[in-house]
């Protein structure tokens, strides 16, 4: 069974680019990624002061770790987003769109005080169902 939005008329529209809840069976490999920030390959921080260009920079790490286990980004069924400024909601939205194809995953977003190192305005960690072949 492929991966499904789950709606129902009993909640609110969401107004991200995210599903309600996300279904799969679970016949594959499980993937976690751990937190990833807008560190590039080199070790620097992409776009400092820019979330839209820091969300990409996440994005594309994301997408290399579920590559790398032999997936796509469509295998990802949910995705947890810390960011420093909650009121960069619509930005980082703008950007996810460009990654996350319907159907789209499970997803939460929450502001936070503080993170690794200050330069950092979000990170995303995330979890994916890759099909058996």
């Amino acid at each position: 069974m492929p991966k499904q939005e789950i709606t129902t008329s009993n909640l609110r529209q969401p107004n991200g680019h995210f599903s309600q809840a996300t279904t799969i069976e679970a016949k594959g490999k499980l993937v976690f990624v751990s937190g990833m920030t807008a560190r590039r390959p080199d070790g620097t921080i992409a776009g400092i002061g820019d979330v839209s260009e820091q969300t990409r920079q996440v994005c594309e790490n994301v997408k290399a770790a579920v590559e790398q286990a032999g997936g796509t980004l469509d295998d990802v069924c949910r995705v947890d987003v810390f960011v420093r400024n909650i009121e960069d909601f619509a930005k980082i939205h703008a950007v996810r769109r460009e990654y996350f194809k319907s159907p789209l995953p499970a997803s939460t977003m929450v502001e936070v005080s503080k993170m690794v190192f200050p330069e950092y305005l979000i990170e995303i960690n995330a979890i994916a169902v890759i099909p058996e072949a």
